[in-house]
């Protein structure tokens, strides 16, 4: 069944073969693999019982003669009332005047379409004349194409199953779906096309969410240990004293977590095998000064390091620090940017290949093909997510077996981190350096706008600075949202012959980016209206002042590493949140962004509030897409695959018997193994 042609499926001829392969499906397989994107619920519902803005079917007598109101081209609203379960509830249809006929007083009807709570109004989408109960109450709804509809992608399903849902094999085994209460995979199959029942449907999607998860972690924990077992890593002769000295030059005390991360880091260096390490730290928590001390401890030993980041701005930023750090020890920074060129740059690359330069930070300059390393004993990546896996795979590839570290200071909660990055070990700075001020937070209506523009002239008359960010770039007609161009137009206009305004979005030339920021960053332009491209490392200390248009429309992770792109100096910083939030979850988000300065508490609770979606933002981690998992969502479910495939790729057993033989035939499938042997 796996590799047999959907052709074999009675009722799909080449027609419907070619518009099936339009959604990737070829195989049995795959079209039985085809799961909904969600279902309609037609069970029968009392609206006493049921949520603002939920989709519901309801019974009910018609009370009114049905009213048409026409407008624009083509376009018309039918509205009746229907007296359900004592509410007497007005039914409202778009463009559907021909149902006027259907619609007699005193009949019984049944309609379906989404509950407005505050109304009492249902807009309806379905009606059906008299008490039409369905026997199967949840719908599957697939994603179709051209004149593919739902209604034949059901019945082709329905067919593949009827021939074919025998010979589905279950690679999970028995002790394992016993343990969990775990229906088999047939079932599971069976069940989330046609659900009997809502506890039925939660049990077969629970079901396909751990397989798709444990298939995942197996070839995470596979490449983890094949990585340690086979790599050639360097066990680098660190000098324990010299690092201390370092450490003690340094002119804050570490916080706890800095030297638990920092002893980490050293102890990967130390051993033979090649250090694979994530290192997170919220925004402010001390990330640099422990790679520093990495790379310090590198080179003490006789090695070079390497840092690559994303901009420019951020380069160089970061080799200012770096030399400061380093200058007393005698060891110079070098930069290596796509500005760097002609002579400059051959003289450069000759220091790096003779190993006289022993530490240099680049954006994606550094990978390329004639930048060679003497002796290259560790990378580093900051904002790993904002590098393909290719860029960092080149740059770790410059060396022989490098240590490698990625930095990252988007907060995911440590169940998930470890998870998502299961090939990696898992390092959290979770404290912040003693007497850094928390930035004051403060949402506040667009209608207060005034009043903020007011306080923002205050801080801007101490010489202070101040960021505008806006979600979009122009006007949109679709949503409802402050643009850039227009907020810099307005703040230009506002703050004429007193202050300078700047603006900075995405398709902005990189060299105009930098132009922008490096005018900001000099203090040339006081306030800097952008999108989110600010996001990611800027690192301005006179910037004190945030404001954030539209902040609904932002994840609390998001609009918490917007926020720490202020409070960088010493003087006291804020962040104002613009919005006007509409739902209970717009409002529980604004609020919690007041109470909390705490990036991983946040990133729990954008967990609770967001649901399924992609919390790291434009698809740029590098996560696999499942078919029915959501690594969000289903972060626990993530977290107990994650411990199974642990247990079993390291065990003797798995290796060995006869149950885990699908197991182990998806891995080499995979072409995880490569030809290794895994011991």
């Amino acid at each position: 069944m796996q590799h047999l042609p959907i052709t074999e499926v009675k009722g799909i001829g080449e027609e419907t073969a070619v518009q099936l392969a339009d959604l990737r499906i070829h195989t049995i397989a795959e079209l039985i693999e085809h799961f909904p994107y969600r279902y309609e619920d037609y069970q029968i519902k009392d609206l006493h019982h049921v949520k603002h803005e939920e989709r519901v079917t309801v019974i009910g007598t018609i009370q009114t003669e049905p009213s048409i109101r026409y407008y624009g081209k083509k376009k018309n609203r039918l509205s009746f009332r229907m007296l359900i379960n004592g509410v007497l509830a007005t039914v409202t249809f778009f463009n559907r005047a021909f149902l006027k006929k259907q619609i007699v007083v005193g009949a019984k009807a049944t309609v379906t379409g989404k509950w407005d709570q505050h109304r009492l109004m249902i807009t309806a989408s379905e009606f059906k004349q008299g008490e039409q109960e369905r026997e199967q109450t949840l719908m599957p709804i697939y994603s179709t194409t051209g004149s593919l509809t739902i209604k034949k992608m059901r019945k082709y399903i329905q067919q593949a199953l009827l021939q074919y849902k025998s010979e589905i094999i279950d690679p999970i085994p028995a002790s394992y779906l016993q343990a969990y209460k775990l229906p088999n995979k047939a079932q599971a199959i069976q069940e989330l096309h046609f659900p009997s029942s809502h506890e039925s449907l939660k049990h077969a999607r629970r079901r396909i969410v751990y397989e798709e998860f444990l298939f995942f972690q197996l070839k995470m924990q596979a490449f983890r240990k094949m990585s340690r077992e086979h790599s050639n890593g360097q066990s680098l002769n660190i000098n324990d004293e010299a690092v201390q000295t370092f450490v003690s030059h340094l002119a804050f005390p570490l916080t706890g977590a800095q030297s638990r991360v920092k002893d980490e880091i050293i102890a990967d260096i130390k051993s033979s095998y090649q250090m694979n390490r994530l290192l997170q730290g919220d925004v402010g928590s001390g990330k640099t000064v422990v790679a520093a001390i990495a790379m310090y401890a590198v080179v003490e030993a006789g090695y070079q390091a390497a840092l690559m980041v994303p901009t420019e701005i951020l380069a160089e930023q970061h080799v200012q620090s770096l030399q400061v750090l380093f200058e007393p020890f005698g060891i110079e920074v070098e930069l290596l940017t796509g500005s760097v060129k002609g002579r400059n740059r051959k003289d450069l690359l000759a220091n790096v290949l003779s190993g006289s330069t022993k530490v240099i930070v680049g954006t994606h300059a550094l990978i390329q093909d004639d930048v060679h390393f003497s002796k290259l004993g560790l990378v580093i990546t900051d904002e790993q997510h904002r590098f393909g896996v290719n860029q960092r795979r080149i740059l770790r590839d410059k060396g022989q077996h490098p240590d490698v570290l990625f930095m990252t200071a988007t907060p995911i909660p440590r169940t998930l981190a470890i998870s998502v990055f299961g090939d990696m070990d898992v390092s959290i700075i979770d404290e912040m350096p003693a007497g850094r001020k928390a930035i004051e937070t403060y949402w506040a209506k667009p209608d207060m706008l005034t009043r903020v523009l007011d306080f923002t002239e205050k801080e801007l008359n101490k010489g202070r600075q101040v960021y505008v960010i806006c979600p979009l770039i122009e006007e949109s007609d679709k949503l409802d949202v402050q643009n850039a161009i227009d907020v810099h137009l307005l703040l230009q206009q506002h703050f004429e012959g007193k202050w300078k305004v700047g603006l900075m979005h995405g398709r902005l030339h990189p060299s105009e980016k930098d132009e922008v920021m490096n005018a900001f960053s000099q203090n040339e332009t006081q306030l800097l209206v952008s999108t989110t491209v600010v996001e990611v490392g800027v690192n301005v200390p006179n910037a004190t002042v945030m404001i954030i248009y539209d902040a609904e429309r932002f994840g609390l992770a998001q609009l918490h590493q917007l926020r720490g792109r202020v409070g960088r100096g010493d003087a006291q910083s804020y962040c104002i949140l613009l919005a006007d939030p509409k739902s209970e979850i717009g409002k529980e988000r604004m609020k919690i962004m007041t109470e909390s300065n705490d990036g991983f508490v946040l990133s729990e609770k954008d967990l609770e509030l967001r649901g399924p979606g992609d919390f790291f933002g434009s698809k740029q981690s590098g996560l696999p897409e499942f078919k029915v998992a959501d690594v969000v969502h289903d972060y626990r479910a993530l977290e107990v695959a994650r411990q199974d495939a642990q247990s079993l790729i390291f065990s003797t057993s798995f290796w060995k018997e006869e149950e885990f033989a699908l197991l182990r035939e998806y891995l080499e499938k995979e072409g995880v193994l490569d030809g290794q042997k895994i011991d």
